[in-house]
Parts: structure tokens; C-alpha cells; sequence
């Protein structure tokens, strides 16, 4: 199998594919006019409108058919940032994104697998798994093969796709018709400069579910021993556990007298098209994956034939082998692996990631700096020996501080800061946090009272309530809940009891869902022993009880998830 090349396989049977599809696909082109006949009686038109909306709201788990029936309701008209028509617009932004290709001095050169190296293989079982669970409605690569002819036809194309895929993790060699064309998405209502655009790679939906295939067994392959304190891709973690280690550093620390916390809020700039490939193969092989995949994840990451493409225009075809795709699935797990060896020097600090949002935390005591200052030089110092680029304008530092004053002087401080979806205040209050969820949860609210108004049942009501409400006032919770003030409480609660006068049920309470969620997420660490907080958790000489934190001040032990497991 290996003796064969997968490119010309991979696009002899790309291409057959979309030549059945051509031949069995019939399109048609209507077009309505206002004016046309038979002309409609009101009332008639009415009771069509009427039934096409409720036909949105048949299937309540249905999430994206219930939008659309709300969205008929308010007559909501999506608006959404336009690229430019310009003609010249896709080769300049072709130029912008292999800017950083000129930096990549370091020539990729694939290693020769030893005699007992252990090649992925990868079975019919999990192609065909992998293709049944393809979205019918997501869009074709440029390919043209749809995402549902993949699914449907799971059990005539699994084999032959196998085939492709093996033959292609064998020579280490990733089939060009498989590489990425560039899509810009404006990131701004209003486009001002060519960074005001997010390359979004459309690449074929075969190779996205190879991505997943390979994904899939990297991460059976990390070492348990990787950094604790990166959240991404790790079996439970998620962004509570980023927020909530670093807040109990923060308060536990704060906890002790004379003290006070610096945080610095790290942003790159295009992190992930910056990349060194050889850089990475280098600390992918020190992780302890083989040399064939490593050959391959080079290869995939090399020689990409890049284009852009906005509406019918179609810039030329760059090749780049720097930087990894943003909107692949494997882009941000290489990434996380790249900065697996981004750690802390000292005692006092810790730096916490969630794939690029990266925060260091700085514990000082009696107002000695030097620990924290140095971590910073060594922190910029490392992202220059990996071509990682800080972008000043969005590195942000917060200060939290309980004292009055530092040597008879205030303290400047920036007033609060988003992290990882959570706001922060400088003396760590919830209340900027709780008022912005109170205002995306009160809009919801309003689209509830639509669907009521159109006389939709309790249940598919409580469905939308549950995923468009209630997932508002829970996101985070088990690290903010516990501080919030009474009012923040009461004020959330409020929503709550609104959505039940509205749809005519009981729901759980804001404290009830706080708890449960503090006793998953407990429970699930004490069951995990690489898990950042899993130290916390000390049984009492009784074994029935865990050991409460013990802390000078009530903001510490309010705080901790393990409270709910001692009361």
C-alpha cells in the first residue's frame, strides 16, 4: 500500500464523486414574483405563513429550526459584515496572509521512521463512524462534495476512503486536493484594513474528517505529565477549570497579609500563522509520537497551496510552509502542543492557558516584583525562540490589590477585563459579570414571549428556555455564583421566575443549578488525579467528609467548588 502515491487516488476518486453527484443532483430555478398568479385571499396567506412557522417548532431538539421560526416571528433581518467587491482584494490579502512565510528560515526535512515504528492505522469501523456523523447542512469544500452525500452514502465510501487515508498516513504525505483554500470573514461591521479579516481555510470535508481521525489518537498518545495548567483539549477541563485555578491562586494568595496579585492578559498576534512547522515536529517527537505521524503533520502543515477566495473572485495560488490552518480542527491541538514547554520559573507564578489565551499570574508578597518581572522577560523571550509575536495593543495587565495603598501611593489599575467569556473586576466583585449575563438573559426573554404569544406548547417552550436562557445565567457559574452579591442573586433569580410565569412551569432555581454543577465539577476532580485542583480535595480522618479550606477571609472559601461538599 505504501509503494502508491494518495494524490492521484485522492483526486481520481474526489473527482468521480462529484461527477455522480452532477449526474444524479437535478437543479432547478424558480423564481416568485409579488405579483404572481393565482393571487392569494389574506386570510389564505395568513394561515401559510401561520403553518410554515409552526412547521419550525415540530422538532424541539431542534435547535437551529426553532431559530428560524423565531426569526420568522420577529422578522428578524440578518445583517452581516460584507467583503469587498474590489477585484484586486483577494491577491492582496493572498500577499497579507504569506507575510509570515518570509520569516520561516528553517527548512522542514522529514525524518526516517525507525524499523519499530508504530504507523496509525486506521480502521473501516471508525471512517465510516466519522462519516455518519457529518452535518448534512455543512458546506462543501472546493471539492464541491457535499457534506450529506458523505453521510448517506457512509457504507459505499468507507472503504475506498480507508484506503486513501492509510495510504496517505503510510507515505507521510498529505494529497494536495486535500489543502486548504482561504475564505476572509470579516471580523468588524466596518473593514478598515486587511487584520480586520479572519482567514477561515475551507478545506475538503474528507479531509476534516481525516483531521478528526487523526486528532482522535494524538491525544491517546500525550503523556499524562503534560502542563496541568493548559485547559484545551484535556479530558475534563474546560474554561471553568482555567477560571477557577486562577482565581483560587489569586484569593488564596490573597488570603495573607501584605500581599497583592498581577495579572497579565497575553495577546498574540496571528498566532497560529506563525508557526515553525520544524519547530513543532521537533517537541512533537519529544512528547513521544511516532515518527510516521510526525512526517505527516509535517507534510500537512508544508506545501499548502493557498488561495483566496471572495464571491466569484479567486486570487492566485501561493505555497506556504509556515503557520497552521485557522478553522482546522487540528490547528488548535498542535498549537496547545507547541506551548506545552511555556511554563512558569518560579514558585510564585503560574501561567494558565486555554489554547492561545494565555495569562500569566503573578503572587507578590511586601511588594517584591522581581520574580513576576523576570517571568515576564523569560515569557517574551521564549515566544521570540518560537516566532510567537505579542501584540501590545491587546496584552492587557490587571492589578488586584485589597490594600489602600503601595508605599503611599494608589494603586492604577484597569477597571475589568474579559477572560475566557468571564469578566473580571480589579478587586475580583461579580457585578459587572452578573449585569452583562442579566442583559443577554432579559433579550432572550424576549423572543420566549414571542413563541408564547404564538400560542406554542410548555414543552417546546421550556426546550428553547433551557438552551437560550437558563445556559446564559449557568455559563461559568461554579466560578462566579459563590461571591455575587444578594442583589446580583435576587436579580438573577428574577429572570428565572419570569421565564415561569411566561411558559407556566417551574424551573430550578439559580442556587440549586450552582450547587449541582459545584457537585459534578467536584465530584469529577476528586476522580482525577491530573487534575490542577485535585490537591485540594483531602478527606477528614472520618473518610466521609473532605476538609474544609481554610482561609482568613470569607471571599477564599466562598469561592472554592469543594463547598458544596462539606455543607
Amino acid at each position: 500500500m505504501s509503494r502508491w502515491s494518495p494524490a492521484p487516488t485522492s483526486a481520481s476518486v474526489t473527482g468521480y464523486i462529484s461527477k455522480c453527484i452532477d449526474d444524479v443532483t437535478v437543479s432547478k430555478t424558480i423564481t416568485t414574483r409579488p405579483n404572481q398568479k393565482p393571487w392569494m385571499p389574506a386570510e389564505g396567506s395568513k394561515a401559510c405563513t401561520a403553518q410554515r412557522i409552526h412547521g419550525h417548532f415540530k422538532d424541539t431538539g431542534d435547535t437551529r429550526h426553532m431559530w428560524e421560526g423565531i426569526q420568522a416571528i420577529t422578522n428578524y433581518k440578518k445583517t452581516s459584515p460584507s467583503c469587498d467587491s474590489d477585484a484586486t482584494l483577494p491577491d492582496a490579502l493572498n500577499d497579507f496572509y504569506a507575510q509570515f512565510e518570509a520569516q520561516n528560515n528553517v527548512a522542514a526535512e522529514k525524518s526516517i521512521p525507525p524499523q519499530n515504528d508504530q504507523m496509525l492505522c486506521l480502521t473501516v469501523a471508525d471512517v465510516r463512524r466519522t462519516l455518519r456523523g457529518i452535518n448534512p447542512r455543512k458546506a462543501a469544500g472546493p471539492d464541491n462534495i457535499l457534506g450529506r452525500v458523505l453521510s448517506e452514502c457512509a457504507d459505499q465510501l468507507a472503504d475506498v476512503l480507508t484506503d486513501i487515508f492509510n495510504i496517505s498516513l503510510s507515505c507521510a504525505v498529505v494529497p494536495t486536493c486535500f489543502k486548504t483554500t482561504i475564505v476572509p470573514v470579516p471580523k468588524k461591521p466596518t473593514v478598515s484594513c486587511f487584520n480586520d479579516y479572519r482567514p477561515v481555510t475551507l478545506t475538503s470535508i474528507i479531509m476534516k474528517c481525516f483531521k478528526k481521525l487523526v486528532m482522535r489518537h494524538i491525544k491517546t498518545q500525550l503523556p499524562p505529565s503534560l502542563d496541568p495548567l493548559q485547559f484545551t483539549y484535556r479530558s475534563n477541563r474546560s474554561t471553568d477549570d482555567a477560571i477557577s485555578t486562577t482565581l483560587h491562586l489569586a484569593l488564596t494568595h490573597l488570603d495573607k497579609k501584605g500581599t497583592y496579585v498581577r495579572m497579565l492578559f497575553i495577546g498574540f498576534s496571528s498566532a497560529f500563522n506563525t508557526i515553525v512547522p520544524q519547530h513543532l515536529i521537533r517537541k512533537l517527537s519529544l512528547l513521544g509520537l511516532n515518527t510516521s505521524l510526525c512526517n505527516w503533520i509535517l507534510d500537512f502543515l508544508t506545501g499548502r497551496p493557498q488561495s483566496v477566495w471572495i464571491g466569484s473572485s479567486t486570487s492566485n495560488t501561493t505555497t506556504l510552509s509556515a503557520g497552521a490552518l485557522q478553522g482546522s480542527v487540528l490547528s488548535p491541538l498542535l498549537f496547545t502542543l507547541l506551548t506545552h514547554d511555556c511554563a512558569a520559573m518560579h514558585s510564585w507564578n503560574h501561567i494558565i492557558k486555554f489554547a492561545d489565551d494565555t495569562t500569566v499570574v503573578g503572587l507578590i508578597n511586601k511588594d517584591n516584583e522581581s520574580a513576576y518581572r523576570e517571568e515576564v522577560r523569560e515569557l517574551v523571550s521564549w515566544c521570540k525562540v518560537n516566532k510567537l509575536y505579542l501584540n501590545v495593543d491587546k496584552t492587557k495587565e490587571m492589578v488586584v490589590d485589597f490594600r489602600r495603598a503601595i508605599n503611599g501611593s494608589s494603586v492604577e489599575i484597569i477597571k475589568n477585563i474579559k477572560f475566557l467569556g468571564v469578566h473580571l473586576a480589579e478587586n475580583l466583585t461579580w457585578t459587572p459579570n452578573t449585569s452583562s449575563i442579566t442583559k443577554r438573559a432579559q433579550q432572550r426573554l424576549y423572543f420566549l414571549r414571542k413563541l408564547r404569544k404564538a400560542h406554542h406548547p410548555s414543552p417546546k417552550l421550556t426546550t428553547f428556555y433551557r438552551g437560550t436562557v437558563e445556559s446564559i445565567l449557568s455559563s461559568c457559574i461554579i466560578t462566579w455564583f459563590g461571591n455575587c452579591t444578594s442583589f446580583d442573586r435576587k436579580t438573577l433569580q428574577r429572570i428565572v421566575r419570569t421565564a415561569e410565569k411566561i411558559i407556566g412551569v417551574s424551573f430550578p432555581s439559580i442556587t440549586n443549578i450552582y450547587t449541582t454543577r459545584c457537585i459534578r465539577k467536584a465530584t469529577n476532580i476528586v476522580k482525577d488525579p491530573t487534575h490542577p485542583s485535585h490537591e485540594l480535595f483531602t478527606l477528614l480522618p472520618s473518610g466521609r467528609r473532605y476538609r474544609s479550606i481554610q482561609s482568613r477571609t470569607s471571599s477564599c472559601a466562598t469561592a472554592s467548588s469543594q463547598k458544596p461538599l462539606d455543607s
